[in-house]
């Protein structure tokens, strides 16, 4: 069996084995496959084709005709054309739940850098923030207790009940914005529309997969009815934004703060707009990659496979 990794470097830049994929069949990985040429050229033999970030549409499918099964590094999996898979008979497998206490701890760090700016200060006094104070304590940004703050989860699959099990120790209230029915949720957990949750919550955690009827949900429409305090945590995806009425926000203070871990360009161009903005709090999309989280992925990879090869396929995305 031919499985080719066509961009393997963000899961594993050299810290973990490849060796459970290298006993699965002939494995081959790339770093990064950039070009359509070096996609057709890396994934003309493959049966298994293995994809993090590299896009795959429907012309891709009608190229690699020897391709039996593609797994997605990742749970998300818009980077694939599914519908495209699906007419050419190939499954697509993706790692669901791999990474789910990993963003939901993120999600936590952004929100406590908010309240609690811990690596301002630490950075603060590195400059002798405190060393020039004339007081035992000194501070240069209020600090916010979560206890009864009110915080919205948009999403409450996996990751989002690992976030509100975080956020229920802190003593929050909480809320959700979900398909699912009221007495699906926690019992402490109340549903409320999205509308509700900027207007009334001090905290909104984007949590949910990227459609293509919530594209840019988060417009200036709905930033217009929010809680100017409101802080806003988008570890999901940057598309679900629209990134230029964000920072618009920011800057004339109808939105109190923007916490993100992923962008609507990745890496983002220096003219994206949220990066100039203030009172926002930006990482590399680096929710995702504990250790821990990256080796669970080659596990279920693992897994995604062999159940492919025995006939008894599993994490199918486009069933």
């Amino acid at each position: 069996m031919n499985i080719v990794f066509l961009d393997g470097h963000t899961l594993n830049p050299g810290d973990l084995s490849w060796e459970k994929l290298e006993a699965l069949g002939n494995f081959r990985v790339y770093d990064r496959t950039e070009t359509t040429e070096q996609l057709y050229q890396r994934a003309a033999d493959a049966e298994v084709l293995i994809v993090n970030k590299t896009p795959l549409r429907a012309a891709d499918f009608d190229r690699l005709t020897r391709l039996r099964l593609v797994c997605v590094a990742a749970t998300g999996y818009d980077v694939v054309d599914v519908e495209a898979a699906r007419a050419h008979g190939i499954p697509v497998c993706n790692a669901a739940g791999y990474g789910s206490r990993a963003v939901a701890q993120m999600v936590a760090a952004l929100l406590l850098e908010v309240t609690s700016r811990v690596g301002h200060y630490a950075e603060a006094n590195r400059q002798g923030f405190w060393t020039h104070s004339r007081d035992f304590c000194c501070w240069s940004n209020p600090l916010t207790e979560l206890a009864d703050k009110r915080m919205c989860i948009v999403g409450f699959g996996n990751i989002g009940q690992y976030v509100a099990d975080i956020m229920r120790a802190f003593g929050m209230k909480l809320f959700a914005v979900s398909s699912k029915p009221q007495e699906h949720l926690p019992a402490d957990v109340q549903k409320i529309t999205l509308h509700e949750a900027f207007s009334t919550c001090d905290v909104v955690s984007l949590n949910c997969p990227l459609t293509a009827s919530n594209r840019e949900m988060v417009n200036a429409e709905l930033l217009a009815q929010a809680n100017p305090n409101l802080i806003l945590i988008n570890t999901a995806r940057g598309r679900l934004i629209d990134e230029q009425a964000v920072a618009e926000a920011l800057h004339n203070q109808r939105l109190g703060a923007y916490c993100c871990d992923v962008l609507s360009k990745e890496p983002p161009t220096s003219d994206n707009p949220i990066l100039k903005a203030p009172r926002t709090f930006v990482t590399p999309h680096i929710a995702w990659a504990t250790v821990e989280a990256r080796e669970r992925i080659i596990d279920i990879l693992v897994s995604n496979i062999r159940a492919y090869a025995e006939g008894n396929l599993r994490n199918v995305v486009n069933a």
